[in-house]
Parts: C-alpha cells; structure tokens; sequence
C-alpha cells in the first residue's frame, strides 16, 4: 500500500482549518513542499505547542510528503519568535533537503498565498491554488497525521487550544466528537459566568454560544471571552445592522484596501469600493462587488485598519457569496505584482492583539499529556471539503477506537471518519454517528 492509499485510509484532512482531504495532495508532483507552522491567529498557541512536542512526528510527515511528491525543495515556514520550536524542528531533519524559513510575527502570515510568496518567490495567480506554481502546503499538525498514517493510525482526535476566561489555559488533545463545555471543563472551567465562544479564532473563525457543539478534524482551538467583550458585542452583530452602519459611516478613506495582505500581494482585492455597493442600485452592486472575488477573509480590514470600525469583510463576503450566485467569476486583467509598500503595511500581532482589546489573554497554554474520556461523542461524517462519508455502521454496533464509521470511495473528494472512543453506537442522524462509551 503506498502513502496516497494510507494517507486516505487515515482520513487525514487538513488540520489547519481548511479540511481539503491531503491524500489528494499527496498524488501531486511538485518543486517545493511547504510545511506551515507561521499560526497568526491572536492567542492561539497549538501550532507552537505541537512543534514544541511532536517535532519528530511533523519533520517524518513532511519528508515523507517530500519522497511521494518527488518534491526538489522542502521549506518549514515558522516564525522566528518561537526559537525553542524551531530547535526541536531543526534537530529533527534527516534528509538534508529542508530549509528553515523563519517569519516575521506579523496577520496573516500563515495565509497560504503570503507563506507560497515568501518561501518560494511565486505569486499564486488570481484564483489559484499552490499546485499552480509547483507547491503543496500542509499544516504542521497535517504532517503529524501523515507521519501517523503511514503507520497504520488514523485521525481521531484533534489537538486543540483552549485560552480566554479559562481557569487553565491549555493545548491537549481531544478526541473528535467531545463537546466544547467538555474541552471547558477540562481546562478548570470558565472564570466568567456568561461568556462567548471564538471557533479557531478571533479574525477568522465563527462565534457560537452553544457549549454543545463538537471538536472536528478541522478545530484549532476555542477562545472564551466575557459576553460583554468588544469582540462578541462586534460579532454577534446582525449582518443588515452592519450594512446600515456601512452605508451611513464608510468615508472612502480606503485605509481597508490599503493594508488588505491579498492587495499587496498584487491581487485586485479592494474592499473600500466593495463598500460603495452598500449604497449602490443592484447595478452598482454588480459593478464593484468584482473586487471582492480574490479576498480570503482574513478580517484584517474589519477588525484593524477601519477607522470607523465597519465591516468590509462581511461587505466582501456577501459580494463573492453574490458573484457565485449569478456564476460570475472576476478575471483579474492585470499581472499580479507585489505593492512596493508591502513591507511597511505588515500588522505586527501584538499590535493588532491591542486593536482586538485581547493582549491580557495572550498566554501560554502549555502541552497538556492527558487522556479525555468523553462518556459521549458525536462525530459528523462530513468534517472536511467535499462528500459526507457513508456510515458503515448501524445502532448497536461495538466499535473500537480507531475502527472505520464512515467511508467514500477513493474517487471522490471527500475524508474517512473513524471511531475516536470504544463504545456503543447509539445513533446516527444528521450526519452524525453519536457513540456511548463502552470500556
């Protein structure tokens, strides 16, 4: 069995946030391979704390990923703040065919189009993806999986950051399908009564309140805030609310375009005329909303560079959420070249932990070697790009920690789903198989 089948025996998707199953990747054959351990995200520390204790693990998966893509260049991108990581990283190399490439520790440094440029040079093009210019980039906790993979272990569980109103802020892992007050609880509990949950992150994850939502293969971490923090009073923002305040504050200044990360890099992404949609006709909407297409999200302009702390990013997610509707898709005309001021419009993390009104959160959450043992998990059978998996198993089935609940054919896009506790399974519904534990 070569490593494609492994890899997608394992279920190994991407670990980062994105989900794209890797046995997809693994069939490329490209220049470079990219491992990113740049993790920007304010407060979380799990990237850090992986690198920090499974060195080892990551370097095996990356050079292995280096042998099956008969990649020339390896790069292991990390920011150079975290020194003790990248000497457990280093020490790890074997094959002579890696580099180190230290970051600077600036938002959105691990964003794959900015960690392709700096490692190789390249520019993705408009739309593209690292395949396009000969690179495949996987997170560091991917290669862990793969390392893992290629020995026959699958994915079930996740390694995850707990930080905020926490009584133990902590990086552990946990086993998929546990419930986010159980990753609470684990951590001493809150240190506020009434709180608010940030997803993988304050810029670019979601808000939720609900304790019972579940660790998939695609969490990074949870951030727990006070209820009555800037952060949550922002985001728990109704989207027509933060149209009307756009349509009635946005000055133009286009200080939003002017720091936008895909902007400097040279894509036409400016936010400052996605705005002008908001007070725009339907044709207006259809004219500027093209400058939205090429944006990642990232939340910088929203939550940094607006002076009138307004809403470009949700402006430009409903202008490619539109374009996709009508099946437009912006062709960007002119050649992608990095803004001369790129360099000096980088935003430092601790100023924008500052901007965030969060840089008393920003702590260690040290490696936690602990075993969870969830009485319950509910385990979705879709935690990844692509197809849902076809459950396998049926109400009262025994099923061991690692054994196989949900399977697609090696045709389509789409990840394995396996058993991350030994027990009973009790129900499967939604997506979902929920298995009780048994011994």
């Amino acid at each position: 069995m070569d490593l494609v089948e492994k890899i997608f025996n394992a279920g190994v998707v991407g670990a980062g946030g994105a989900g794209f199953p890797t046995h997809i990747k693994a069939k490329s054959k490209v220049e470079y391979m990219i491992a990113n351990g740049a993790e920007c995200e304010p407060l979380i520390h799990k990237d850090y704390e992986i690198m920090l204790h499974h060195s080892s693990g990551i370097v095996e998966g990356l050079e292995l990923m280096i042998r099956q893509t008969d990649a020339k260049k390896g790069v292991f991108g990390i920011k150079s703040k975290n020194a003790l990581a990248i000497e457990a990283i280093e020490k790890s190399y074997s094959n002579g065919m890696i580099r180190t490439l230290q970051l600077g520790d600036f938002y959105p440094t691990g964003d794959e189009y900015e960690l392709v440029y700096e490692a190789t040079g390249k520019l993705i093009p408009p739309h593209g993806i690292p395949l396009d210019i000969g690179a495949v980039v996987d997170n560091v906790e991917t290669l862990y999986n793969i390392s893992r993979a290629a020995k026959g272990i699958p994915v079930t569980d996740k390694f995850v950051c707990v930080t905020g109103e926490v009584k133990t802020p902590s990086t552990f892992f946990a086993p998929i399908g546990i419930t986010f007050g159980e990753l609470i609880e684990h951590c001493g509990g809150t240190t506020v009564k009434d709180f608010g949950i940030f997803i993988g992150g304050l810029l670019m994850g979601t808000l939720t309140f609900d304790l019972n939502e579940v660790v998939t293969k695609t969490t990074t971490g949870i951030i727990i805030l006070p209820k009555d923090h800037y952060m949550i009073n922002r985001m728990n923002r109704p989207i027509e609310s933060m149209n009307r305040i756009g349509k009635s504050a946005c000055d133009q200044c286009s200080y939003c375009t002017e720091f936008c990360p895909r902007y400097l890099l040279g894509y036409d992404v400016q936010p400052h005329k996605v705005m002008r949609s908001l007070e725009f006709t339907t044709t207006g909407k259809a004219v500027w909303n093209q400058y939205a297409d090429l944006c990642s999200s990232c939340g910088l302009c929203s939550l940094y560079s607006c002076p009138e702390d307004l809403y470009p990013r949700e402006a430009c997610n409903q202008g490619k959420a539109e374009l996709k509707n009508q099946g437009v898709k912006y062709e960007q005309l002119k050649p992608v070249k990095v803004h001369p001021i790129r360099d000096g419009r980088k935003v430092p993390l601790k100023q924008l932990m500052k901007k965030l009104n969060v840089s008393n959160y920003n702590v260690p959450t040290p490696f936690r070697d602990e075993e969870l043992s969830p009485a319950t998990v509910k385990i979705p059978l879709k935690q990844h790009i692509g197809v849902p998996a076809e459950p396998i198993v049926k109400s009262g089935d025994l099923v061991n920690k690692g054994d196989l609940i949900g399977k697609v054919d090696f045709k389509n896009l789409g990840a394995n789903v396996h058993s991350s506790i030994r027990g009973i399974v009790k129900e499967i519904n939604n997506n979902t198989v929920i298995i009780e534990r048994n011994g």
